[in-house]
């Protein structure tokens, strides 16, 4: 019988990995015997393409890498960037302003690099400790980078509803934006700060069915697709089959068709098992 599906869309965080950053052994296997048997195994992350080179080499596969939330494609064989939107200036110069009127944290972040201004409490400094490639300049160095994504961190808004908004007025440019409670990643759950990620102009991580679709021939309707939270929600839609983990956002659950167990366990293999290797 043909398998139903080619390929499979992975988020990263609260998905693929554990909360220690590992994939489970039966996950690993279940993935790389799907490649070798030419599913298109494929990363859909929010990260940069700095944080997501230890998972792509962990995988080795060839399949390049959704970044920066739709932003960007990263190709970790060549190590280099297959398709790079970047802020226009303006965009960057508001967000900026906004950021520095606000008092906020905030990181520019680049095709290799990332910069910020140096934290100023154990608040701020926690919030960026594990942040690859980052430096630390002047206000002014700021605006003088192709930013790729801006992050703005807060402590005064009640909701990052509200934080998105605010900086959604603020900016009043073209952009794809994003927003979370920063304690929803593992690594910073005892964080009160609101995250907002600001990119260029795309379709957030629904660009990987572009992707598939035009690099490969796998139309949206072949894919499935693994997710929990609300900036999932663009490429679970547009998958042929959406599924969330149990750890899943209410917003990630409402458009699914299918939930599995938590990240911390096999469900993705057993899933892979099931509609790719069976």
């Amino acid at each position: 019988m043909p398998r139903p599906y080619d390929a499979i869309l992975l988020d990263l965080d609260g998905t693929l990995v554990a909360d220690d950053d590992t994939i489970h052994p039966r996950t690993l296997a279940a993935l790389r015997a799907a490649a070798g048997s030419g599913v298109r195994v494929m990363v859909a992350t929010g990260r940069s393409e700095l944080a997501t080179e230890p998972v792509l080499r962990t995988l080795d596969l060839d399949m390049p890498a959704v970044v920066f939330n739709g932003a960007a494609l990263w190709c970790g064989r060549t190590q280099k960037f297959l398709e790079e939107r970047v802020l226009s200036e303006r965009t960057l110069g508001r967000v900026l302003d906004y950021g520095h009127a606000q008092g906020l944290l905030t990181v520019v972040m680049c095709a290799g690099a990332k910069y910020a201004l140096a934290p100023r409490n154990e608040v701020e400094r926690l919030a960026l400790h594990d942040m690859t490639g980052l430096q630390f300049g002047e206000p002014a160095a700021l605006r003088r980078y192709r930013a790729i994504r801006v992050t703005l961190f807060s402590a005064s808004h009640a909701t990052s509803d509200e934080f998105a908004a605010h900086v959604e007025r603020a900016v009043d440019q073209p952009t794809y934006l994003t927003h979370f409670p920063l304690n929803l990643l593992a690594r910073h759950r005892e964080s009160g700060l609101l995250v907002v990620d600001l990119h260029p102009p795309c379709i957030g991580k629904g660009e990987a069915l572009r992707v598939l679709a035009e690099r490969y021939g796998v139309p949206a309707q072949r894919v499935v697709a693994v997710g929990d939270a609300s900036n999932d929600v663009d490429m679970l839609r547009r998958s042929g089959l959406a599924v969330v983990m149990g750890n899943a956002m209410p917003e990630a659950r409402a458009v699914a068709q299918r939930t599995i167990g938590d990240n911390n366990t096999d469900t993705i293999g057993a899933l892979v098992e099931e509609l790719f290797l069976a």
